[in-house]
């Protein structure tokens, strides 16, 4: 059996009243987590640190294989949920496929007749099906579309609905290096996981109003789809059980950010984000004009991040105006 995640991860300093230093543990005690794809690697590691700190963990995972395939199995989600429980945790297997509207809300129906309610939404779950793009299928983009994008969407969707009923979520959302830039043969992964970019930056302007933050992580961990492209040397450094801290304070109710990108592995915990050069403001471009100040539209030098696509039309009009005035 693998040992459980570390447990000195979440830990602040809080200075007491006296000028003392206390430390103090972040705790889910009372809050309800949905893990899709829980089975294990990544998934598993992140429902045994949020049990054991006190959260009640759905732990979904359909079985089959990595590419999606083989008979759908309970196994692997009630051994993780035997973890829970051995380590005196609360949890509850779920088997149902999340790539369906029906498998998605039948997860969530697990926790509300479980636990009766959600407030925390891993979206985890994911498959691999890598091919040269020129020898990929519709089939190969379509399923990876229908697990990472359409199966996060379908989970998340019912429980979101909960979560503004209460006032209160967290939700994580899974990207990858490759969707944030791109890898060889991974054509249908990639978009899939960009996507996930635009669906968490427009679940933080939808759910700010009710306290409801989204988040995503990019993690580099060894687990079933990265176990044979990855030397044995690299996969005993990435170890799940090292992205999952990061996963689980954004979980918590002391995270206060939301829309942000989050990139982990190894030890390594960053943030990455999608920004905009200052560019140039040309009226009536000609191609030539383009190429005269290609150097200055692609100079990153200062370059912006904006809050929501309103902003970033904005800036651009406001810079037309400009140019108009001096004109």
């Amino acid at each position: 059996m693998n040992s459980p995640p570390a447990r000195r991860e979440c830990w602040r300093l809080e200075i007491t009243n006296d000028g003392g230093l206390t430390v103090s543990e972040i705790r889910f005690d009372g809050r309800v987590a949905i893990v899709t794809g829980a089975g294990g690697g990544l998934g598993r590691a992140h429902a045994l640190l949020l049990a054991s700190r006190g959260a009640k963990v759905v732990v979904n995972d359909l079985g089959g294989g990595r590419d999606g395939t083989g008979a759908p199995s309970s196994e692997m989600a009630n051994k993780v949920v035997e973890e829970i429980k051995a380590a005196g945790g609360e949890g509850v297997a779920d088997a149902h496929g999340v790539d369906t509207t029906d498998g998605g809300e039948a997860t969530v129906k697990t926790a509300l007749d479980a636990y009766g309610k959600v407030d925390i939404v891993i979206a985890n779950a994911g498959i691999l099906r890598d091919r040269a793009f020129h020898n990929l299928t519709e089939e190969d983009w379509d399923k990876i579309f229908a697990v990472h994008v359409k199966g996060s969407f379908n989970v998340i969707q019912p429980a979101f609905r909960i979560m503004r009923q209460n006032s209160y979520g967290r939700i994580v959302v899974t990207t990858s290096n490759a969707g944030l830039y791109g890898n060889f043969g991974q054509a249908n992964y990639s978009s899939a996981k960009t996507a996930l970019l635009g669906f968490a930056s427009t679940l933080e302007l939808e759910g700010a109003k009710y306290n409801i933050k989204a988040n995503v992580i990019a993690p580099v961990a060894a687990s079933r789809l990265t176990e044979d492209v990855m030397p044995a040397a690299a996969l005993e450094r990435l170890k799940p059980e090292l992205v999952s801290p990061v996963v689980a304070y954004l979980c918590s109710e002391e995270c206060q950010v939301s829309g942000n990108i989050f990139t982990a592995g190894g030890g390594y915990i960053g943030r990455a984000a999608i920004v905009e050069s200052k560019g140039a403001v040309l009226p009536n471009p000609t191609i030539e004009d383009v190429r005269d100040n290609f150097a200055k539209i692609s100079d990153m030098t200062g370059a912006e991040e904006f809050s929501n696509a309103f902003d970033e039309v904005q800036r651009r009009l406001m810079a037309a105006t400009q140019m108009g005035a001096s004109a």
